[in-house]
């Protein structure tokens, strides 16, 4: 009888055993699963979202080390520019490594394209290549081969401060342009300025046909940045009061899956009183414009109505000093539009200014969309 015992016991053992073992591995399942859905219940509330990041390679070595620390938040990394001279052929830029860097960090190397020379846009190099159908033809050829050669996937045709009466012209040029690059498998892309209206007039605004470029390009870029500017007076770079107006017009116009919106990643610092003709203001990163605050024990101030900070300081010889630049907040209120209005996606100008806040929020809010070429 105890030899029967101890073997009914010991079965009741196994048995219970083998019980509390299945009912831990159902918990633990349950609990895998439970963190799962979460898991995937916090990616689902993340906003999907095409992101460009420009950078200007004037250091390789730099580039090369921004894109390391940055790339992966980006669905395309622009690389600025390669600039067109009259008779339509190109400025090279030595981009080889930074585009292998680019790759590597799960991005995608866009190709801008630029009347830029000597610092500047010039209307006088666009007006001869439109007027020109050789020199035209000159720069598609040149700017096809030069991407198929270094293997870009995208293009961004940023022509600015165009002669008023080229804006068909350019409308032609970019048909041309964009119709054969999509032919070849390019994604394509302009720049465009932060117009209110269609009949918003000057030589940055006429020749840029919101309607015309959301026809003819996968995307737009909306450069809704720079009404605080070095040249002028202090005041936010990026006012979301202004911002929006340009949003919201760009949207009567474009398709709001084309459009991405512009985001600056730098200040400025002001000497004051400002005068016309005062030495320009200096660019400065938001990291380094907050540390520049903490080390002049001065309170940060925020600006509600156009959401951006800003603060007041004296130099070392006693100037008086404002500066206006980007934060958290400031980033966020952009954000909060581009989910608003549930446009593409945001492009900033420009990589290399120490912003890393900004990269946790793009990650926290959004998933970055990757580009297949």
């Amino acid at each position: 009888m105890k030899k029967v015992w101890l073997i009914c016991f010991s079965g009741l053992l196994c048995l219970s055993a083998c019980t509390a073992s299945k009912q831990e591995d159902m918990k633990k399942e349950r609990s895998s699963t439970i963190q799962n859905v979460a898991y995937k219940t916090k990616q689902s509330n993340k906003t999907p979202v095409t992101t460009i990041g420009y950078i200007e390679p004037f250091n390789e070595q730099k580039a090369i080390a921004e894109v390391k620390k940055n790339a992966r938040h980006l669905s395309y990394t622009a690389i600025f520019s390669y600039q067109v001279k009259q008779d339509g052929s190109l400025i090279a830029v030595k981009d080889e490594k930074l585009i292998k860097e680019i790759k590597k960090q799960g991005s995608l190397p866009m190709f801008v394209l630029t009347n830029f020379e000597n610092g500047t846009f010039s209307p006088s190099i666009a007006h001869a290549l439109f007027t020109n159908q050789q020199a035209m033809n000159t720069v598609i050829s040149q700017v096809l081969t030069t991407m198929k050669n270094k293997r870009y996937a995208a293009i961004n045709v940023d022509f600015e401060h165009i002669k008023p009466e080229d804006k068909t012209r350019y409308n032609t040029f970019l048909h041309k342009l964009l119709s054969k690059a999509k032919a070849n498998g390019y994604v394509t892309s302009t720049a465009l300025a932060p117009k209110t209206s269609g009949t918003q007039s000057g030589p940055w605004y006429t020749a840029h046909d919101y309607k015309t470029h959301g026809q003819l390009a996968d995307y737009v870029v909306l450069m809704t940045y720079e009404w605080g500017w070095s040249g002028g007076p202090p005041m936010a770079v990026a006012p979301i009061t202004e911002v929006r107006k340009v949003l919201e017009y760009a949207l009567s116009e474009i398709p709001r899956t084309k459009i991405i919106l512009g985001a600056p990643l730098y200040g400025y610092d002001w000497p004051l009183p400002y005068k016309k003709g005062n030495p320009f203001a200096k660019r400065i990163s938001p990291e380094g414009a907050a540390q520049l605050a903490i080390d002049q024990k001065i309170p940060l101030q925020y600006d509600a109505r156009v959401d951006a900070p800003y603060f007041y300081y004296r130099d070392a010889t006693g100037k008086k000093h404002v500066v206006w630049f980007e934060n958290e907040a400031s980033m966020q209120a952009k954000y909060n539009l581009v989910k608003e209005k549930g446009i593409r996606g945001v492009a900033y100008w420009v990589l290399g200014e120490p912003f890393a806040r900004n990269w946790s929020l793009v990650e926290d809010r959004f998933s970055i969309n990757r580009g297949t070429k």
